[in-house]
């Protein structure tokens, strides 16, 4: 999610109609720890679903080549009860609070929408537009998507909602929902996330000290709270 060096490209969000062959998303809920959740495998036989994940605790969730030693503050974490996660695919840290985050994943099968080719980015892409495309009516302010390439920024590469990465979409130039992505033969993974409130200085206090910035030098972070995140996600899974 976010981090590396490029243009913003950001778009006005309007729908990319690739030629389909999945006919329907289903989306599937789960409710358990971020642990388990980031521990579930990808079958061979991979269904287009969305994952919706209603977090049951805390964690703060690291990129897949950051190092605990080099990042966290153990300590910090252990005594508010934050357990740490690493992610399998890459970008910086996320801090996960129970109620304060929408976290969700589309598996897009193999060869499951047309068009896609194989830029690794692509699925990103066009995930991005559509999830843009379907939550714009919900936004007070001007959606637009991360086009192709990265944005950095002095902390992106430590923290995942410093940063812009493709497909990610974006609120009044801050960014609103973060997308990574795991890969194997016979899927997509797609992890997104937003939060329906933010307060970047509880991730801060989790992180070392040693190169941790200060909380007015983060860039500002969109949120979104939904009365109704089941009704949101279910809707966005038929639009797919």
């Amino acid at each position: 999610m976010g981090g590396g060096v490029g243009e913003l490209g950001a778009r006005h969000v309007a729908p990319v109609l690739a030629p389909r062959i999945v006919t329907q998303f289903e989306l599937i809920e789960f409710a358990e720890s971020p642990q388990r959740f980031h521990g579930r495998e990808l079958l061979d036989t991979a269904e287009p679903h969305v994952w919706w994940n209603r977090l049951t605790e805390p964690a703060l969730v690291l990129g897949s080549t950051q190092r605990v030693e080099h990042v966290v503050d153990e300590t910090a974490c252990a005594e508010a009860s934050i357990e740490i996660v690493r992610r399998r695919s890459g970008g910086g840290a996320v801090l996960l609070i129970p109620g304060e985050v929408v976290w969700f994943d589309v598996i897009l099968p193999t060869g499951a929408v047309a068009g896609l080719g194989g830029d690794v980015h692509a699925p990103m892409l066009w995930l991005g537009e559509r999830l843009g495309h379907f939550l714009a009516p919900l936004i007070d302010g001007e959606t637009t998507v991360k086009g192709p390439g990265m944005v950095s920024t002095p902390w992106s590469t430590l923290i995942c909602f410093d940063g812009f990465g493709p497909g990610e979409v974006l609120v009044d130039g801050r960014k609103l929902v973060g997308i990574s992505q795991r890969r194997t033969r016979a899927a997509s993974r797609l992890q997104c996330c937003w939060y329906r409130s933010y307060d970047p200085a509880r991730l801060v206090e989790l992180l070392d000290a040693v190169g941790c910035p200060a909380v007015e030098e983060l860039a500002p972070v969109a949120t979104l709270d939904h009365d109704d995140v089941r009704s949101v996600l279910s809707g966005f899974a038929r639009s797919l």
